[in-house]
C-alpha cells in the first residue's frame, strides 16, 4: 500500500465524522458506507460512554471534530512530504495508548500508518471502543488496512519499536520494559494560561474551552493560570460563567465537591464559583475541578517560570503564545511533548 492510497483511505473518514457530529441519520451512499455500517459507528459512541462515563457525546464529537480537520488530502500530503516514508523494510510499532480523552492515540496511529510501518495498538481499558470502530470504517474502503493496523487486547505480539503514553509512574515501567527498543515514552504533562490583564471578556471566555473541554482531563487542558499581581480574578469568573454545566456531570461534581471539602476543612483560602475552584498554589498540576493560579510581577519572572517548568508543560496559552480557545485543536505538526513522532519513525527505516 502506497502513501497516496493511505491518504486517500484516511480522507474518506472525514465526511463520515462530520456527518456524525451533526447527529444526522444515514441518508445516502454518498458517505461511502451502508446505513448498517453507519449505525455501528453511532452505536460505538453510545457504548464508549457506557464503558467510560467521562466520554459523553459532546467530548466524543469534539474529538471527531479535531480529527476531521487533519483528514484533508493536501494537508496530509504536505505533512508526510517532510519525511522519508514507504520504508523498504517496514517495522512493527507498538503504540501504548492513554485513555484520558476520546481517541487520544489517533495521531500516533496515523503517524505510524502514514510512515509506512505497521501499527500495533494497545488500547487503554478506558478507551477501547471508538478507535477500533474508526478502523473498521477505514477497512471498508480497503481491507488491506487490517494488515497495517492491529489491536492487541492482551500481551503484545512481537514488535520493533514502541510509542508509549501514560503517567509519570507508568513511564518508569515503560522505560524499564521498553528501554531496549527504539522508543518514545511520554510522561504526564499539563498546560498553563498566561493572562496579561488586557484580555477582553470574549478572550477569557475562549480560555474556558481550554480549561473545560474533556472536563479538564487532557494534557492540553489548562490546569494553572499565571496572572499579573493586580489582576482581579472576578473578571475570569464572570467570563467563564457559561461553562457552569460542567458540574452537572456526576464524576466531575464528585471531584469538585471532594476538593472543596478538603480545602475548607484545612482552612485553606480558595475562590469558588460553584463549578470550579481557584487556589493560589505554586504547583503546576491541579486536581480535577480546581485551577491553580500564581501571580507574576514582570515578564522576566513569567518567562523564568515557563522555562523552569517546560518539561512538564504541554501548551502555553495566551496572547503571545497559543491563542485562547484552541488548545484542543492541535495541528498535525503539534507533536505531544515536543517530540517529532514522524522523525522518530523515519529513523526506523
Amino acid at each position: 500500500m502506497k502513501t497516496k492510497e493511505r491518504i486517500e483511505i484516511l480522507s474518506k473518514l472525514k465526511p463520515i465524522l462530520e456527518h456524525v457530529i451533526t447527529e444526522k441519520p444515514w441518508s445516502s451512499y454518498e458517505l461511502g458506507i451502508t446505513e448498517n455500517e453507519y449505525q455501528k459507528l453511532t452505536d460505538a459512541i453510545v457504548r464508549a460512554k457506557v464503558m467510560n462515563p467521562w466520554f459523553v457525546q459532546s467530548s466524543v464529537f469534539e474529538s471527531f471534530k479535531g480529527i476531521s480537520t487533519w483528514l484533508i488530502p493536501n494537508k496530509l500530503e504536505k505533512w508526510v512530504s517532510q519525511y522519508n516514508v514507504e520504508p523498504k523494510n517496514p517495522k512493527k510499532v507498538a503504540v501504548i495508548m492513554a485513555g484520558n480523552i476520546p481517541m487520544v492515540g489517533f495521531h500516533d496511529m496515523i503517524s505510524v500508518f502514514l510512515s509506512g510501518h505497521k501499527v500495533i495498538c494497545k488500547l487503554s481499558s478506558d478507551d477501547n471502543v471508538l478507535l477500533p470502530a474508526l478502523v473498521n470504517i477505514l477497512a471498508l474502503f480497503n481491507p488491506e488496512v487490517n494488515n497495517w493496523i492491529e489491536f492487541s487486547d492482551g500481551h503484545l505480539p512481537t514488535f520493533d519499536a514502541v510509542i508509549a503514553t501514560g503517567s509519570d509512574n507508568s513511564a518508569v515501567y515503560f522505560q524499564s520494559y521498553f528501554g531496549k527498543y527504539p522508543h518514545i515514552i511520554r510522561k504526564n504533562r499539563t498546560s498553563v494560561a498566561v493572562i496579561t490583564g488586557e484580555e477582553s471578556k470574549e478572550e477569557l471566555a475562549e480560555l474556558g474551552k481550554d480549561i473545560f473541554t474533556y472536563f479538564g482531563l487532557g494534557c492540553r487542558n489548562v490546569s494553572k493560570l499565571l496572572v499579573p499581581q493586580d489582576f482581579v480574578l472576578d473578571r475570569f469568573f464572570e467570563a467563564i460563567v457559561d461553562y457552569g454545566d460542567v458540574v452537572n456531570h456526576n464524576k466531575y461534581a464528585n471531584n469538585y465537591d471532594y476538593n472543596k471539602a478538603v480545602y475548607l476543612m484545612n482552612m485553606q483560602p480558595i475562590l469558588d464559583n460553584n463549578f470550579v475552584i481557584l487556589k493560589e498554589d505554586k504547583s503546576l498540576h491541579s486536581p480535577l475541578g480546581v485551577l491553580f493560579y500564581e501571580r507574576y510581577s514582570n515578564k522576566s519572572e513569567l518567562e523564568s517560570y515557563i522555562e523552569l517548568n517546560k518539561e512538564n508543560i504541554q501548551v502555553v496559552i495566551g496572547a503571545n503564545y497559543t491563542p485562547f480557545g484552541v488548545a484542543q485543536c492541535p495541528s498535525l505538526n503539534d507533536y505531544a511533548d515536543g517530540v517529532d513522532t514522524m522523525k522518530f519513525l523515519e529513523t526506523l527505516h
